[in-house]
């Protein structure tokens, strides 16, 4: 349309400059045709934490922040929790569509083919020391996966990468269950292939010497369920580091490897261990009041509320929050949980949280349920890793098939001395 530009006043040179619009925005490379001279550099965008700076365009994952809306593909999050298999999910989003039964036997079945890892692995992971953090484990056995297939570097191949997509999506529930059972001093357990994708993780986990680990279904939903919630949610730190370590073009072991780093910070994936402290700290009910005084005196955050994306109520905290509710029902009710219910209804109706929209997030029930189930909340983070990788290869490809895509390389405003003191004076 002719009117989808922008017109921009230069005040220092009285200039005019008519910027397009490409889908609502502008492109940030316009803005170097606004110069003083022949000498500038140009306009930049300055946006430290990339708060307003789109760096792709995907068809992957869609937010509506204001409303409370996520879907996976134009499918609303509430829909693929209900209905679907985190494996129809991890299809819809690498493939671009659910599968159809067909495909998903197939699907399953190849899964099921590579969930082994080679018996090397296990003695890489040998070499930790006992009490090493899972997540530690996890990020370097995924870099070294990257020896066993170096076939995997052909990134530009679709054949080489979709057996390297397979391989990750298999393979990580595998290292995930054996970085838990070397913390615990526990033999590993092969993957069983006559179980589901969270079915066999819980076994794997958990098998002691029985012949079959007998899975509780209401916990494989629940875990299934938490899958979901978790496989993406656009461009977060993890993504944004496996798109960009992904340009420079290396394998997506050594690059999944990056993303799950940046996803094992407390600020990005060990969020709900936090909240767990917070309800630690608490103690009872009695005591929200005070705790919340302090928070509102600026003493403190109340962890698991507000998001840099979510202004309304996570759509994923109401679907942890009915999970938790049917896992507590197996496992007995955490007294967390009567907090936490509790925290938030306060929390609801505060004017103080309200008007910052501060409102319940993914991370405020996940980590009460994680409890619940038995893990520690070491664990917590490569919980978050599993599911995620779907989500990070998804965006992997994506990236690469896009031709607008280059290596990342972001400029910088430098601020140092320009004209410093002459040596030796």
């Amino acid at each position: 349309m002719p009117n989808e530009t922008l017109t921009v006043t230069d005040n220092r040179t009285g200039l005019n400059y008519t910027l397009p619009l490409f889908r609502g925005n502008i492109r940030a490379t316009d803005l170097r045709q606004i110069r003083t001279g022949p000498d500038d550099f140009g306009v930049m965008s300055y946006d430290p934490a990339f708060l307003n700076t789109a760096c792709c365009q995907s068809s992957i994952t869609y937010i509506d922040g204001d409303k409370g809306v996520l879907c996976y593909r134009g499918y609303p999050i509430e829909a693929l929790a209900e209905t679907c298999s985190f494996l129809e999910v991890a299809h819809l989003l690498l493939f671009g569509h659910l599968p159809e039964a067909d495909e998903l036997k197939d699907w399953d079945d190849k899964i099921r083919q590579h969930a082994l890892v080679h018996e090397n692995v296990k003695k890489f992971m040998d070499g930790f020391h006992h009490d090493a953090h899972p997540m530690g484990m996890l990020v370097s056995t995924l870099a070294a996966l990257s020896t066993f297939y170096p076939s995997a570097r052909h990134v530009k191949d679709p054949g080489e990468r979709d057996l390297q997509v397979l391989r990750l999506v298999a393979k990580v529930p595998t290292i995930a269950a054996y970085a838990y059972r070397h913390s615990l001093g526990l033999p590993y357990v092969y993957p069983d292939d006559t179980l589901g994708y969270a079915e066999n993780f819980m076994s794997m986990l958990w098998k002691r010497t029985e012949l079959k680990y007998n899975v509780n279904p209401v916990l494989a939903k629940a875990l299934n369920i938490l899958f979901i919630l978790h496989a993406d949610h656009e461009q977060n730190c993890g993504t944004t580091a496996m798109r960009s370590v992904g340009s420079s073009l290396p394998d997506p072991y050594v690059t999944a490897a990056a993303a799950a780093a940046a996803l094992s910070g407390p600020l990005h994936g060990g969020a709900n261990e936090e909240v767990l402290h917070m309800l630690d700290e608490i103690g009872s009910v009695e005591n929200i009041p005070a705790y919340i005084a302090k928070v509102k005196a600026g003493e403190f955050r109340l962890m698991g509320f507000g998001h840099r994306v979510y202004k309304n109520y996570d759509p994923r905290a109401r679907i942890i929050k009915q999970t938790a509710e049917q896992v507590f029902a197996i496992s007995g009710r955490n007294p967390k949980l009567d907090i936490a219910l509790e925290l938030e209804k306060i929390a609801l109706e505060d004017p103080y949280f309200v008007q910052r929209k501060l409102y319940p997030n993914v991370d405020f029930y996940s980590g009460i349920i994680y409890q619940a189930m038995g893990f520690s909340t070491d664990m917590f983070t490569v919980l978050f890793a599993i599911p995620r990788m779907v989500g990070w290869l998804a965006q992997w490809q994506e990236m690469l098939e896009d031709s607008e895509q280059k290596i990342a390389r972001p400029r910088q405003i430098y601020v140092g001395e320009t004209q410093p003191a002459p040596v030796g004076v």
